[in-house]
C-alpha cells in the first residue's frame, strides 16, 4: 500500500529544496555580474563540431560584457560585498546538494 501523505511530504520537500537551490544560484550569478565579474565562457571548438558562437559573436559579447562592467555605479566596498555574498551563495548552494546526496546514500549514513 501506498502511503499517500509521505508521498506528499518527499514531493513538496523535493520541490522546495529545487526552488531554494536554483535560487541561490541565480542569485550567486546576480552578485557576481553586480560585482563586475561577468562570466563569459569562451566557446568550445570541436572537430566537425557547430561552434555555439562565431568568433564575431563572441568578441561582441566580451565588449557587451566589458561596457556592462565598466558602467557599475558601485563603490569598490559594494563590489567586493556583492563578491562575498555571491561566492556564500555558491557555498550555500553547493552545501545543499552535498547534503541532499548524503541523504541519497544510505552509505554515508553509516
Amino acid at each position: 500500500m501506498i502511503d499517500w501523505a509521505a508521498f506528499f511530504v518527499v514531493a513538496a520537500a523535493a520541490l522546495v529544496s529545487s526552488a531554494v537551490v536554483v535560487s541561490l544560484y541565480s542569485l550567486g550569478l546576480r552578485l557576481l555580474t553586480t560585482a563586475g565579474r561577468v562570466p563569459v565562457v569562451e566557446p568550445a571548438e570541436f572537430t566537425g563540431a557547430i561552434t555555439v558562437l562565431t568568433p564575431k559573436r563572441a568578441a561582441k559579447e566580451a565588449k557587451r560584457a566589458r561596457k556592462a562592467a565598466s558602467a557599475n555605479p558601485l563603490s569598490p566596498l559594494q563590489k567586493q560585498i556583492a563578491l562575498l555574498g555571491a561566492y556564500a551563495c555558491f557555498v550555500l548552494c553547493s552545501a545543499a546538494v552535498l547534503y541532499g546526496v548524503y541523504l541519497i546514500v544510505p552509505a554515508l549514513h553509516r
